[in-house]
């Protein structure tokens, strides 16, 4: 591959690569919707179970972040009782970046483990998986890591999160 095609690693890749965690890089077409870009819908039928990174604030913790499977909803429920927060909620979008340190579409447990310490909660939907697809901290760029070695590498937390319809 020329070095003009070759892409150079993301900050989470670098942090797999250092820690010696096996990864696959994959790429996804992207489509920007409003003010953000997201994976293009028919990215999502991949045979890799895809998981997106969310970034809220817990009224006890502070911020923190629930990994869910793409095609569900997370129930700030169950994230709050996980975590031993009263309360849970998502950081405002035009906080995102200064909270996480990605912008919105790039967020990567990996990567906000790195640059904060905040508790990363997975949805236990992962361990049934065992190999999931999560963001390589920039738009359309993911890697398909082993979630033990994610847990592991993150200290994170097998928990029930997710709901197959939004809470009211």
């Amino acid at each position: 591959m020329s070095k003009k095609k070759r892409l150079s690693k993301t900050l989470v890749e670098k942090i797999l690569d250092k820690n010696q965690i096996a990864y696959q890089s994959v790429t996804f077409a992207t489509q920007k919707q409003g003010d953000v870009q997201q994976i293009s819908p028919e990215q999502t039928t991949t045979p890799q179970t895809i998981y997106k990174t969310l970034v809220l604030d817990g009224n006890k913790t502070g911020p923190l972040v629930g990994v869910i499977p793409l095609n569900k909803h997370l129930s700030y429920k169950l994230l709050a009782q996980a975590s031993q927060n009263k309360k849970v909620a998502m950081v405002p979008l035009k906080k995102l970046k200064q909270t996480s340190g990605f912008e919105h579409g790039a967020n990567s447990p990996i990567g906000i483990r790195e640059q904060h310490n905040y508790p990363i909660y997975f949805d236990s939907q992962a361990q049934i998986d065992q190999q999931i697809t999560i963001s390589a901290g920039k738009i359309g760029r993911s890697v398909t890591v082993d979630i033990k070695d994610v847990l592991s590498l993150v200290d994170g937390h097998l928990a029930s999160l997710s709901v197959d319809s939004p809470e009211d």
